[in-house]
């Protein structure tokens, strides 16, 4: 006689893991955002001397030597800054790769707001309050920028106003206030200054396409596109021909 009596199996039941009534986890998330101010522009007569005399206009607000960046070239037309756009970030860390990180964190902020075009806009830009990490990079609450400018065809005069940029991931409460105070000094020294001539009324000047212009005899650089009367390089007079 078996020790054991066979008894008939039912069905299987599904499993049930157990519930747990509290998890303990760590929650991560990652929002960048960029913000700018851009001044009213004023109309300034340098002749020759306009990258001198905007790097004068940091005076007293920039905490470290600045940098100019000139226009793109045609052959960097279609650069920008954002990597789901991996042909045009391509052109344009080749163009930027030599740069300054402050002067590099300065064109992702003012080129991903449009607060800049360099298509024909040139900028000296630096660090103009807050503080860079280990690798020269500026943390978030920093406030970069400086003046931009673009040579009025018609007359020869420099276009110049003063901008400012700030982000990343978040935004510390008086940055926006420390932003507009720091616009105002930079404007007013451009107002200041023997060569301004005024404030310009209207909007600043919009980029257009570049279809292969004028190459500018003094310094080499293409124009871009048909009509331009002055280099956005140089501020020479193109020759026509």
């Amino acid at each position: 006689m078996p020790l054991f009596r066979k008894t008939r199996k039912g069905p299987a039941q599904p499993y049930t893991p157990p519930v747990l009534e509290e998890i303990s986890a760590q929650d991560f998330s990652l929002k960048l955002s960029y913000s700018a101010k851009s001044s009213e522009s004023v109309r300034a007569s340098t002749g020759p001397a306009g990258v001198a005399w905007l790097t004068r206009m940091l005076d007293g607000c920039v905490q470290a030597e600045p940098e100019l960046v000139e226009p793109y070239p045609v052959e960097f037309g279609q650069a920008a800054p954002f990597i789901a756009r991996m042909p045009a970030a391509a052109e344009w860390l080749a163009y930027h790769r030599k740069r300054l990180p402050v002067t590099r964190h300065a064109l992702v902020v003012l080129e991903a707001v449009d607060a800049i075009d360099l298509a024909f806009d040139t900028l000296v830009c630096g660090l103009l309050d807050g503080t860079v990490d280990t690798s020269g990079y500026p943390e978030y609450n920093t406030i970069v920028g400086g003046v931009a400018s673009h040579w009025d065809e018609m007359t020869g005069d420099m276009i110049v106003r003063a901008v400012v940029g700030w982000g990343g991931k978040g935004v510390r409460g008086d940055t926006e206030r420390n932003a507009s105070r720091i616009l105002s000094e930079l404007f007013a020294n451009l107002k200041a200054d023997p060569h301004a001539l005024g404030v310009v009324a209207g909007e600043r000047l919009l980029g257009g396409g570049k279809q292969g212009g004028i190459v500018c005899a003094h310094c080499g650089f293409d124009s871009g596109h048909e009509r331009a009367f002055y280099c956005p390089k140089c501020g020479m007079r193109m020759d026509r021909g």
